[in-house]
């Protein structure tokens, strides 16, 4: 067997590569980390811009006309992100996500879906291929991206009162737009769709109860997030945390409510259904209720570094393998070196941290934007 020292670069650590011992192997579809996670989903970056300015994600103060972007050519091309996704469906990835910033501002993304789709699981299976949007160019893309092999999408939308709909996106979209994007994905085949409402106290808990009734009968799956401290630039503080707990016992109150079984090990949201129609509701608490412990995500960044967990500081860069002539065999041995090592568990340290009082630790963490949610 060749073995050989695989580079892995830490992403912007002063340009300084960290070598890390692999041995040049063949896939073998299972690939764990050092807490036992499994690696199974993945999650792709392709842009870093934004036509929202949310404040729990891009605020305008920090994401302002004159915040510099990536430059097209730093950014992965559909070659290059299919070429790495073929090695993590060979770990074992059987979901892959497309996120940005908003992904539906990359140019012809349709085209990725399309060659994302060709690739298929060791044992022949179709990818589960989705997509988190904020919805505005859902309406327009929505036909050709099912065309290419999307499965599904997820919609963010945090208010269906208008003012305060433009209070957390900061900038002038209407609801009737994104509602009208839901529809058309609806109707072309894209689902289950589900919606995301990243709750904040103070700014729209009041649109709890009117979101579940608004969503209660339709085929939308709506998901409450508490605010979490993703990134540095969102000032996040715990004070400014509706508890999932409580989200789901104003619900209940008006809407009686019932749990359901998690889908699969791993999954985000804590499942309820209404006790009259049987239709879905959820709540993901990564705040609360930190869920690391199965966590079975990855993360590849707009421009090729490789995030282990969501509240990282440093990624490891792959672009640089791909650029540098490396070969597929070398690429997935750094990718499984990588992921051995993992023992990233953030959110369940700092909920420890605030049970005994402590001051819970703020590194400089990436932002959503530049790795996805």
């Amino acid at each position: 067997m060749n073995k050989r020292i695989i580079p892995i670069v830490d992403h912007r650590a002063n340009g300084k590569p960290a070598a890390v011992p692999g041995r040049l192997q063949a896939p073998s579809g299972h690939l764990a980390d050092a807490l036992a996670r499994p690696l199974q989903d993945l999650r792709i970056s392709v842009t870093d811009r934004c036509n929202f300015r949310c404040v729990y994600c891009m605020p305008k103060e920090v994401f302002g006309k004159d915040y510099q972007f990536l430059p097209h050519a730093a950014l992965l091309s559909f070659e290059e992100i299919t070429r790495l996704a073929t090695q993590f469906v060979a770990h074992g990835v059987e979901k892959i996500r497309l996120t940005g910033g908003e992904p539906l501002l990359r140019k012809h993304l349709e085209r990725l879906v399309e060659m994302l789709h060709r690739i298929k699981t060791p044992d022949g299976r179709d990818l589960d291929l989705t997509l988190t949007t904020n919805g505005t160019l859902l309406a327009q893309k929505a036909q050709a991206l099912k065309n290419a092999g999307l499965t599904r999408v997820t919609v963010s939308l945090d208010a269906l009162d208008e003012a305060n709909f433009r209070r957390m996106n900061d900038v002038d979209v209407t609801v009737a737009q994104i509602l009208h994007g839901l529809e058309v994905a609806h109707q072309v085949g894209l689902g289950p769709i589900k919606i995301n409402m990243v709750v904040k106290k103070g700014v729209n808990e009041h649109e709890i109860v009117p979101m579940a009734r608004h969503f209660k009968d339709t085929p939308f799956i709506l998901r409450f997030i508490e605010y979490m401290d993703v990134g540095s630039s969102n000032g996040w503080s715990m004070d400014d945390v509706v508890p999932s707990r409580d989200v789901i016992a104003r619900i209940n109150a008006v809407m009686p409510l019932q749990t359901i079984d998690a889908n699969y090990p791993g999954e985000t949201a804590q499942r309820w259904r209404y006790r009259d129609n049987g239709n879905e509701v959820g709540v993901i608490s990564s705040v609360t209720q930190a869920f690391c412990h199965d966590c079975t995500r990855a993360r590849l960044s707009t421009e090729g570094s490789i995030y282990t967990c969501l509240f990282a500081s440093q990624g490891h860069d792959l672009r640089s393998l791909l650029r540098g002539g490396s070969s597929d065999a070398e690429i997935a041995s750094a990718i499984a070196a990588i992921w051995h090592l993992r023992g990233d568990r953030y959110s369940e340290l700092r909920s420890q941290t605030q049970d005994q009082g402590l001051a819970a630790p703020a590194p400089r963490k990436v932002e959503m934007s530049y790795i996805g949610g």
